[in-house]
């Protein structure tokens, strides 16, 4: 026998690797139960051993965990379906509200008014005006047809006074118009930005008003968990209510097309039911994927 192998021997049979040998195989009695997949090594032991006699013994095959598939997590933040702040496109005094926060609007209700006196006087005026000029009109077109007693011009001019005055008064009717405030979608008034009485100027925000009956989900995460993401792919979410989390299902709308180069963050939005109110958005939550 070599000296090689001599010095192996005694290596082997030291209580000092008898007692490493014992503690490794106590180790592996804690991940019986994980998948293993054999690998197999770069290099053998096989023409050292032989000369040795202990191939049986240490020809074994060493083995490795694959860790299992795993679900992945990312936070985010719930969001309206809509959520949009009105404002009126003229000045004026806020005169009447026909809701309450919290109420539901439809698309079309009028939620409140401006001041509107002089805009239904101007509207009537330009009423009369049109109806003086179309009477005018009418009486010389008849004129002009059955007896020739004005001219062609004149049948002319009338007629364009007429027409002038029904755009006026459809001007006036248009002012009028825009003295109401009308909901855009249907949804709940969350917020009155002005009382009645205050002053509007154009453009300002005056009340919101927001659709809960969908929520979105949005989170920005590593874009690498992404990677296998698709539109219209089912995701679960859990919804952080303060009581108890709130479990439901939602789909995948939106997948931005691009990352943020500063955090290497994507953006996606899941949309999800809320008709029965449970989730209030604004709230956190967490969404879980497949890998």
């Amino acid at each position: 026998m070599s000296m090689n192998s001599l010095n192996f021997l005694k290596w082997f049979c030291s209580p000092a690797t008898v007692k490493g040998r014992k503690e490794e195989r106590e180790q592996s009695l804690h991940f019986r139960s994980i998948p293993r997949q054999p690998v197999s090594l770069p290099f053998s032991f096989a023409p050292f051993l032989s000369a040795t006699g202990w191939v049986r013994l240490l020809s074994c095959t060493l083995l490795v965990f694959a860790p299992s598939a795993r679900a992945a997590e990312t936070a985010g933040i719930t969001e309206p379906f809509l959520d949009v702040t009105l404002s009126s496109s003229v000045p004026g005094i806020i005169s009447k509200r026909y809701f309450q926060e919290g109420d539901f609007v439809k698309e079309g209700e009028v939620i409140l008014e401006l001041d509107r006196r002089l805009e239904e006087l101007e509207e009537s005026r330009r009423k009369v005006v049109a109806t003086i000029r179309k009477s005018d009109f009418d009486g010389t077109q008849m004129l002009f047809k059955t007896s020739k007693g004005v001219s062609k011009d004149e049948v002319d001019k009338k007629e364009a006074e007429y027409r002038v005055a029904a755009v006026e008064q459809d001007l006036a009717a248009e002012q009028l118009r825009r003295r109401h405030l009308a909901a855009p979608l249907s949804g709940t008034i969350t917020e009155y930005l002005l009382e009645v009485g205050e002053a509007c100027e154009p453009y300002k925000p005056i009340v919101r008003v927001v659709d809960t009956r969908r929520c979105y989900f949005v989170s920005n995460f590593d874009a690498k968990l992404g990677a296998g993401l698709k539109l219209d792919q089912t995701v679960d979410l859990q919804i952080d209510t303060g009581a108890a989390p709130v479990a439901v299902r939602g789909k995948i709308v939106y997948i931005s097309p691009v990352v943020d180069p500063a955090s290497g963050l994507l953006k996606v939005k899941v949309l999800f039911d809320n008709s029965d109110g449970k989730i209030r958005p604004g709230l956190a939550g967490k969404m879980t994927f497949g890998n």
